[in-house]
């Protein structure tokens, strides 16, 4: 079985998260057997040790992390990748796929450029 965890930063203001759980219930509303989890980095829970925990006692045996971050900064660059390979090393029967932030996908950069145009 597949699954996806949404990650991102977290923040101690719990309406934070509402975004990234409104993208998780919406992959839901498009494929309503979607594994999906959102995990935070700080400040928020779950983390992506234990959303992945969950995601195994589940049956996943692949799953795919999309960082949502428009910014690639130190916890993407950097940070990410050593949780990562911590997962791989704790789960290594899971297959694991780290996909870019979605700041650097060409369709959220298009999406937001049309979004910023002004009116006509």
């Amino acid at each position: 079985m597949h699954a996806t965890i949404l990650f991102a930063h977290g923040s101690r203001d719990p309406l934070w998260k509402i975004p990234m759980e409104n993208v998780a219930s919406r992959m839901l509303g498009l494929d309503p057997s979607t594994q999906v989890r959102c995990a935070f980095l700080e400040l928020t829970q779950p983390d992506l040790a234990t959303a992945t925990a969950e995601l195994v006692s589940t049956g996943a045996t692949s799953i795919t992390i999309v960082p949502m971050f428009l910014g690639v900064g130190k916890h993407a660059r950097e940070d990410m990748p050593l949780l990562v390979n911590d997962l791989r090393d704790t789960h290594p029967e899971i297959v694991f796929r780290l996909k870019l932030s979605v700041g650097e996908e060409p369709q959220v950069i298009e999406l937001l450029a049309q979004m910023a145009m002004p009116s006509p």
